[in-house]
């Protein structure tokens, strides 16, 4: 009971439910190593009552805890003695008095900010901690809209390097803002990626990178840089014959089969910088330069020394030699006035792609977006990251983070991130975790958490154990919801949480509460409680797949569906009415980890997964049931009237499904690009590895050819579909414009060329 009581006060789990009515024990070898990675000792009796012993005595010692947070209508949990003054100093550096019982949730006039209180008791004892004073909700969505979600890399058009870049994203913002009357644009993360290898190519997939602080530079437009068109000389000839062989990967990509290659694009765009760099910056732009390096600060900093040591040693920072390791030792100190330049480089790098991220969102802003840009942020970062070396003290070391195993998965998941420490992040008022934020959200007009039940708890898998010997640590929801409304209201940034699979209990209700919209995907919209009004109505529930979050060999950000994980769906939920849906949602018909519409109501995805042995039934019984389950929509859809050119017209079924989206009450509604024309690929497929090329494909058409960014827009099957998007709005709904036509275009086809 001691061990037990331990672990509860440190919010280590010692059981959990995987099914309904059923509990399963945690080892107790688990309990103790997640405890040592939070810095308790629980190996034998006589550790675990002198840590009770500790834990107690310092409880009764503390005056304030690590960080306090107060909004709104919930004062914070102050256990203060009798005549306890408390002084808080504003981040603006004002000093202001709080009596907690008297002035309610925080000082009066006191705004949303990281503030510091101090506190002084009559006993002589006193205490300092961060307070988090959060704004009640998050940012509404300023009017329903609809926009397009879409995995950048994906997107290449005539001026790519072989992959989807910023100039890119500008352009789609604009044409798609002007043209579509779109309001926002949601994008794959674009952290910056561990970097590759000749032994080991960088990792494709955007949900496990080297760090989420700043965006990898992969995504530059190399000509956008201004010093780019003062190259003279040799300088410009080389960067010519890059451009050249630019010139050859995209029409690989494009006409040729090829396969995004992201090392490859990096070489080329690597070099190229490196030649843009020699130009001076002009005195504005050194300006300019000075301030992004004051602001970014350490982190910034620290990113940068980890980029330049990673290029001589590789980046796997624990065999770096002796004392590289630690990002505060001399050693470091040492390498950084020794390697200087490469560190100014990577430092230069960040502050050009943060420039051009600012261009894309002013160029969405500009096309009268109401939101603009939605940035995704993944759920952790890899190990051997420049993250996990410059922040190791808020991570759990010799821990990662996954999922259990359940009903639709009987050997859980190790999905090789490191978790956030929350006695680090407390202790530390959260600045990580702040930072993080505010990083993410300097260019952005929403964001999207992945697995944003994280900010209540977390699966934590012990180096070297089984999945299923994990166990879950819990975090201090009020506190990261309080940073997260804050960053947000700071940000003016609407927050998206994709709450897909098996949710805790009362996580829904929670984030609902404080404005984090949900994410309803539409084949997994059904009535499983058996009710009839089923769930998300009231934006508290929703009627999303209940199988777990990832299939067994996913990483993060990758959904299971049924009958393509370990399990099925329970038998003939029925579809929820559209007036049934949660009104605080995103609402899409597939995500970058889940069928194409296309390939959903032509069962092409059964096929593919039979293609790669993934069934985990025989492929007769899979195919009837995905049958019976799009029959189930499409009967829907006929009966609403959404469905006039018939069952049998794929192209008809496709605007039939987003018909019925905007039928729903969801604020936003996302139209997956790759579903504008057809595209029959998943970008996509849990449950692989090297079977499949995730994260690697183009946009292609429903042939399988490749589609560019001119093709998109001059698509008859795009603008037959986002037709459908805008009149199905009800009128003043969208951001401000209707589907016009583009500048340079002439006829009914509006938008199907562009001008030059």
């Amino acid at each position: 009971m001691g061990r037990a009581r331990l672990a509860e006060l440190h919010g280590v789990a010692t059981s959990y439910e995987p099914a309904p009515g059923r509990t399963v024990r945690v080892p107790d070898e688990t309990v103790v190593a997640v405890l040592a990675a939070l810095g308790v000792d629980a190996s034998t009796p006589d550790a675990v009552r002198a840590a009770l012993e500790r834990y107690d005595r310092e409880e009764r010692s503390r005056l304030l805890p690590p960080c306090v947070v107060a909004r709104p209508g919930r004062p914070p949990r102050l256990r203060l003695p009798e005549g306890t003054a408390l002084r808080v100093e504003t981040e603006d550096g004002a000093v202001l008095d709080w009596r907690p019982g008297a002035d309610g949730p925080a000082p009066p006039g006191l705004p949303p900010g990281s503030h510091t209180v101090r506190a002084q008791a009559p006993d002589g004892r006193s205490a300092t901690a961060t307070l988090i004073v959060a704004p009640g909700r998050m940012p509404a969505p300023p009017a329903r809209s609809h926009g397009f979600l879409v995995q950048l890399y994906s997107l290449l058009s005539a001026r790519s390097w072989g992959m989807g870049d910023l100039g890119d994203l500008a352009d789609l913002a604009a044409w798609s803002g002007r043209a579509l009357g779109a309001g926002f644009l949601q994008l794959n993360p674009l952290h910056a990626a561990l970097p590759g290898t000749p032994a080991e190519p960088t990792d494709p997939s955007p949900y496990r990178p080297s760090s989420r602080r700043f965006p990898d530079p992969v995504h530059l437009r190399v000509e956008d840089v201004p010093e780019y068109a003062h190259l003279r000389g040799p300088a410009r000839q080389r960067v010519d014959e890059l451009l050249d062989r630019a010139a050859a990967l995209r029409a690989a990509v494009l006409h040729e089969g090829a396969l995004i290659d992201r090392d490859a694009v990096w070489a080329l765009k690597r070099e190229a910088l490196e030649l843009v760099r020699t130009v001076p910056l002009s005195p504005g732009r050194r300006a300019a330069y000075c301030d992004f390096l004051a602001e970014r600060g350490q982190a910034l900093e620290d990113h940068a020394i980890w980029s330049a040591l990673a290029e001589i040693h590789g980046p796997a920072w624990r065999a770096w030699p002796v004392g590289l390791a630690d990002p505060g030792s001399a050693a470091v100190a040492r390498a950084r006035g020794e390697h200087l330049d490469r560190v100014d480089f990577h430092c230069w790098l960040a502050w050009l792609t943060d420039a051009q991220l600012a261009a894309a969102q002013r160029a969405a802003l500009d096309a009268g977006m109401a939101i603009g840009l939605v940035h995704d942020l993944a759920v952790g970062v890899h190990p051997s990251g420049a993250d996990a070396w410059a922040l190791r003290d808020v991570f759990a070391s010799g821990m990662s983070i996954g999922a259990p195993p359940d009903a639709f998965n009987s050997r859980g998941q190790d999905w090789g991130l490191p978790p956030w420490r929350p006695d680090a992040l407390a202790a530390t008022g959260y600045a990580a975790y702040r930072d993080l934020l505010r990083g993410l959200l300097r260019h952005a007009g929403a964001l999207r958490i992945d697995h944003v039940m994280g900010l209540f708890r977390l699966w934590w898998v012990p180096e070297g154990r089984e999945p299923t010997e994990g166990c879950y640590v819990r975090y201090d929801a009020e506190a990261m919801l309080g940073v997260l409304a804050l960053e947000a209201h700071r940000a003016g940034a609407v927050v998206i949480g994709e709450d897909l699979g098996t949710v805790e209990p009362g996580v829904r209700e929670a984030l609902a509460e404080r404005g984090v919209l949900g994410t309803s995907v539409l084949w997994f919209e059904r009535d499983y409680t058996g009710a009839n009004g089923g769930g998300g109505a009231d934006g508290e529930a929703s009627g999303a797949h209940p199988s777990g979050e990832q299939s067994e060999q996913s990483q993060p950000g990758e959904q299971s569906e049924p009958g393509e994980g370990a399990g099925a769906a329970p038998a003939r939920a029925r579809p929820l009415a559209p007036e049934e849906w949660r009104a605080d949602c995103l609402a899409t018909a597939t995500t970058h980890d889940l069928p194409s519409t296309a390939a959903r109501l032509t069962g092409d995805h059964v096929e593919l997964r039979h293609r790669l042995g993934l069934l985990t039934r025989p492929l007769e019984r899979e195919r009837a049931e995905d049958a019976v389950e799009v029959a189930e929509w499409l009967a829907l859809l006929g009966r609403l009237g959404l469905l006039p050119e018939g069952p049998d017209d794929e192209e008809g079924a496709v605007k039939a499904v987003h018909r019925f989206l905007l039928r729903t009450p969801a604020k936003l509604v996302g139209v997956w690009l790759p579903d504008t024309v057809g595209d029959r690929r998943p970008q996509n497929l849990p449950g692989t590895w090297d079977q499949y090329p995730n994260w690697r494909l183009p946009i292609a058409d429903a042939t399988g050819r490749p589609v560019s960014l001119e093709d998109l827009v001059a698509s008859p099957r795009l603008h037959a579909l986002m037709g459908e998007v805008t009149r199905a709005a009800p009128p003043g709904a969208e951001s401000g414009r209707g589907i016009k036509p583009t500048p340079g275009t002439r006829g009914a086809r509006a938008s199907d060329t562009v001008s030059p």
